[in-house]
Formats: C-alpha cells, structure tokens, sequence
C-alpha cells in the first residue's frame, strides 16, 4: 500500500504553542478529550487554554508516539526525573 504524503500548515498564531502544565482527560464511549490548562503555584483555579477531542484510535497512537519520543528524548538528553506531585502541588497526574 502507498503511503500518502501529507502537507501539514502551520499557522503563525499557532507556531508559538500553548504553554500547559495540567492536563484533564475524560473519555465516552468515541472520544476521549483532553482539556490542557495552566495553574500557578498558590492558585486554585486553571484556565483551559486548549481542547484536543480524538478518536480511542487515535487517542492510542498518540500516546504510543508519545512513548516513543520520550525515549529518544531520554536516550540523548538522560532520564527525565519526574517529581511527586503532592510535592510540588501542580502538573499532570498520572
């Protein structure tokens, strides 16, 4: 089977990212969403700055890449160390 070649376009509004360091995920029966926020250290409420809606296909291929690229990521740049969470009060859970 060919592969297709696909033209991904990036828009300038959206080549500087969205900073996150929470992220809440929930699923149905056809999608799982993924809503990623910022909170501050000392403030009890996030803001949503992004929803990302996918298919459970597509929601377990992303976290295979995802597995993937962390460990290139780790295999060149070491191990990433990741904190307890009650110990610094923010970020994603696993």
């Amino acid at each position: 089977m060919e592969q297709k070649k696909i033209n991904i376009k990036l828009e300038k509004e959206q080549a500087e990212g969205i900073y996150s360091n929470i992220v809440i995920v929930s699923h149905s029966p056809s999608e799982f969403i993924m809503d990623f926020a910022r909170i501050m250290p000392g403030v009890n409420e996030a803001k949503v700055y992004s929803r990302i809606v996918m298919t459970p296909q597509n929601a377990k291929m992303f976290l295979k890449t995802m597995e993937d690229n962390i460990k290139r990521y780790e295999k060149q740049f070491g191990e990433i160390k990741v904190l307890n969470n009650r110990e610094q009060n923010i970020g994603f859970t696993p």
